[in-house]
């Protein structure tokens, strides 16, 4: 009897996955390991980089954990950037995460207009590209003395009618018995919001395309056996775009670090003070770190995934 060769359907798709992800295993195998190897070795040692007999090059002395000692016992501000990146990236990410979540669900809808305001929204992810935002900063400078004193009186007047009392709201709040710890986090929220706006314009395009993708008929369905909104959204919505908050969930943790105080402390600590054993220690602490956080987030997260097959 003749073994049937042919490949079952999830072996098919564990194939295309396969082959989806070869060429970054490929590139990180060749390229990245080694540049994590020379950190690792950099961190242990006492690099110098110069000209001897001609030749420039880089000479690595080994000193054990001396660079790691001096980064944690007497570096000044190493421990405080560290904990306040990670802080600011734990606080953020579930701001982005629902603000990226409402604003899909709300360009989902049919309107006039719907492209534009698609388009108003990720413009935050092109004007912070590097040549973008370092145009905007020549013009600002240009600015000064003509136009900027002119907007800023005119914001000056506009404040000067326009208080509003926040220690009321605050009471209030506490009136309604919210925690005080939730009450400090809604705070942080609103002084954030500038930032979670700018964070969010990658995320909101990734769940737009998980809410188009979700069958028509699901919601027909529901709405036929008389399911309110509320319950739509639970049972179909929120399910169906669950794989996707997990990607959106690493995406926003590394897009935080990359922009994290401690990623420009080891950047200055390199290439302006060219002190490259400290400075791997920096990067190396930090992206474990890291790591750590984005393996314990993706298995909470994952056990409450919902895979459609």
């Amino acid at each position: 009897m003749k073994r049937n060769r042919m490949l079952t359907l999830p072996r098919k798709r564990a194939l295309t996955g396969f082959l989806f992800v070869l060429p970054f295993t490929a590139g990180f195998l060749l390229f990245y390991v080694n540049s994590i190897v020379t950190t690792v070795r950099m961190s242990l040692s006492e690099v110098t980089v110069g000209v001897a007999e001609g030749v420039r090059g880089m000479s690595m002395q080994w000193n054990d954990f001396f660079n790691y000692i001096r980064a944690f016992s007497q570096h000044a501000t190493f421990k405080q950037d560290l904990t306040s990146s990670l802080l600011n990236m734990l606080i953020d990410l579930p701001l982005i995460i629902f603000f990226s979540l409402f604003m899909a669900l709300f360009l989902n809808q049919k309107f006039r207009g719907r492209t534009v305001a698609r388009a108003i929204f990720f413009l935050p992810v092109i004007l912070g590209a590097p040549a973008i935002s370092e145009a905007i900063n020549m013009a600002r400078a240009l600015m000064v003395g003509g136009i900027s004193p002119a907007s800023a009186e005119v914001m000056a007047s506009l404040g000067a009618g326009t208080t509003i009392d926040v220690g009321y709201y605050l009471y209030m709040l506490g009136n309604l018995a919210v925690p005080p710890v939730l009450i400090n986090y809604i705070i942080g929220a609103v002084a954030r919001i500038n930032n979670v706006i700018t964070a969010s314009g990658v995320q909101i395009v990734i769940f737009v395309a998980a809410l188009q993708s979700i069958a028509p008929a699901l919601y027909e369905v529901a709405k036929i056996e008389g399911a309110t909104s509320y319950e739509t959204f639970w049972k179909i919505t929120f399910p169906m775009v669950s794989p996707l908050i997990v990607t959106n969930v690493v995406y926003t943790i590394v897009d935080s670090f990359a922009k994290s105080q401690i990623v420009t402390l080891s950047y200055d600590t390199i290439f302006t003070d060219y002190n490259y054993g400290l400075g791997a220690v920096f990067s190396l602490v930090s992206s474990v770190a890291v790591c750590l956080i984005l393996l314990m987030v993706g298995w909470l997260l994952s056990r409450r995934t919902f895979y459609h097959i």
